[in-house]
């Protein structure tokens, strides 16, 4: 019995121990293993994102079927998280200790390694058998650009060239390249994973992202489709202070903004 009661506390113990020797930025990290995990295993990510492609497509037959502009037609993708899954990167980066850091995120787009976001593919090559151009609008910079461009076309991404990829050159605004890409083409659908791959008027400055939601109920599921992910965004900005703060900071305001009773 004695021996029996010695080895539970010592199995009971040994994680704790564990713990106590981690990095404060490297707890502060594990609070996106949940997220991770969930985009990783659940069949639940799966389901949603896969609905989210089947209401694009009944969406993009809708569109269709009314006159447009005499320029041609296209949809306007986000990558990361909407075509492209990157929740490898997020979990190597939960195992090295640390939330985010420029240089692995460098690396990894480098491999081309992302797999595809269930649906995405599917609905994309459908698009392009309707005779719909797809732009691929992304914050991923010139120094992703070879490695992104090999990983869509990799998995067979349709229109996945050097005229259709438009990647971050300057701030992270995609509305200046939605315009770009408006003056050509009329654009039936925008996805994406981030509010502001829609539109700067959910995150831009003095507006509650509340309201311009509500405000814009209709598109949502018929011209804005919405990919999940719980792993990062512009929504986090909306838990954090203004200034920067290190990565415990982030974590202790993370917990001060739960909602509880």
């Amino acid at each position: 019995m004695t021996k029996n009661i010695l080895f539970i506390a010592v199995a009971f113990l040994l994680p704790l121990g564990v713990v106590a020797q981690l990095s404060p930025t490297a707890q502060a990290a594990r609070d996106y293993t949940i997220a991770v995990a969930w985009q990783q295993r659940s069949g639940e990510y799966r389901a949603l994102s896969f609905q989210a492609y089947n209401f694009a497509r009944l969406s993009l037959k809708e569109r269709l079927k009314t006159p447009g502009s005499s320029k041609p037609n296209c949809v306007v993708v986000d990558i990361d998280e909407t075509i492209l899954d990157n929740s490898a990167f997020q979990g190597h980066e939960i195992k090295k200790g640390v939330s985010f850091e420029p240089k692995d995120w460098t690396e990894w787009t480098k491999l081309a390694a992302a797999d595809t976001v269930p649906g995405a593919l599917e609905f994309l090559k459908y698009a392009a058998s309707q005779q719909v151009e797809t732009f691929y609008i992304t914050n991923r910079d010139a120094a992703d650009y070879k490695g992104t461009l090999l990983n869509l076309q990799r998995f067979g991404f349709p229109f996945a060239d050097e005229t259709h990829l438009v990647v971050k050159t300057s701030g992270s605004d995609k509305e200046p390249r939605r315009q770009q890409v408006l003056a050509k083409y009329n654009i039936l659908l925008l996805c994406g994973d981030n509010l502001s791959d829609f539109s700067n008027v959910f995150y831009r400055e003095g507006k509650n992202v509340t309201e311009e939601v509500n405000k814009a109920k209709l598109e949502f599921g018929t011209h804005f489709i919405v990919l999940p992910n719980p792993m990062y965004g512009d929504w986090e900005k909306l838990l954090y202070k203004e200034g920067k703060a290190d990565e415990q900071e982030k974590a202790r305001e993370r917990l001060d903004g739960l909602k509880g009773y």
